[in-house]
């Protein structure tokens, strides 16, 4: 990628279009494994309100020396962040941190950059208000949000300590060679699937904007960042090639490339293949951008 545009303001917010019928079922799915208790934790999560965004909020144990804030996947158009609480009560118990998954507004209701400014407002909110570094995280499209927020953040005063990307989708022209290459070994997502979410969440603004697809913007005053991917996956050129455009901008960058692991496995279940080696990479990377705990 040669583009190296700087990240601009946000366009307008839009009215939206109303999801199809196989999108709500898909929707109610997710909302009747939630409410089965599915993704119960114990302890549960503390339901907050960060800046008018609801949100669910993990605590350690003892003092929290940061806070992660982690932005689920779903294409932007599907998800809840009770479907990563697993996850997220890991990395609290793990890391000695304050894990906060917000339930940003989904496409094609709210299209972009209505997400992309529900996250902004947690973070300007979570950054303000806290002595203890952030971290920005997020998986596939949440990853693509994290992204964008660290470019957001990119000329403020106080900026993210770190940011972890989990099979980040980043380019919304869904021209990478890998939606090809791999179209057979990616059972959870494909560049078909990929365009029609791209389309529901841009509807008619252009893929080509830095702050939709990170991966075409400046990165130059990016914070130390994790990347993780499954060999196999159709977003693997996605995070590679994020990865050498960190390392042109001498960002500290961190590349893990998994084979056998599925799309966002570790969100998912540490059982699945490769996720432990990524939970395991990812505790190493958190650590070492936080100061020791006292305890």
């Amino acid at each position: 990628m040669n583009v190296m545009q700087k990240p601009t303001s946000l366009p307008p917010e839009r009215s939206g279009k109303i999801a199809n019928p196989e999108l709500l079922a898909r929707r109610k799915a997710l909302a009747d494994a939630k409410d089965a208790g599915i993704w119960q934790t114990n302890p549960p999560p503390q339901e907050i309100k960060i800046a008018g965004v609801r949100a669910l909020k993990f605590s350690p144990s003892g003092k929290s020396r940061g806070t992660i804030l982690h932005i689920h996947g779903g294409a932007f158009r599907i998800g809840c962040p009770e479907q990563i609480s697993h996850f997220a009560l890991a990395l609290a118990q793990h890391c000695s941190v304050t894990v906060i998954c917000p339930a940003y507004r989904l496409a094609p209701e709210y299209p972009y950059p209505a997400g992309l400014n529900d996250t902004r407002a947690v973070m300007e909110v979570l950054i303000a208000d806290n002595d203890t570094p952030l971290i920005l995280s997020g998986d596939s499209a949440g990853g693509g949000l994290a992204a964008g927020l660290a470019a957001m953040a990119m000329n403020n005063a106080k900026r993210p300590a770190g940011l972890v990307l989990l099979s980040p989708w980043l380019d919304l022209t869904v021209s990478s060679a890998s939606y090809r290459q791999n179209v057979s070994s990616d059972p959870l997502f494909s560049a078909e699937s990929a365009r029609e979410a791209a389309e529901l969440y841009l509807q008619g603004h252009p893929p080509s904007d830095v702050l939709a697809s990170p991966l075409l913007g400046s990165v130059e005053e990016f914070p130390p960042t994790l990347i993780n991917v499954g060999y196999d996956e159709v977003l693997a050129d996605d995070a590679r090639q994020f990865h050498l455009k960190l390392l042109g901008a001498s960002i500290p960058v961190q590349l893990q490339t998994v084979k056998a692991m599925e799309h966002v496995a570790v969100t998912r279940s540490l059982s699945l293949p490769g996720a432990a080696e990524t939970f395991e990479a990812l505790v190493s990377f958190i650590n070492s951008l936080l100061l020791p705990s006292a305890e």
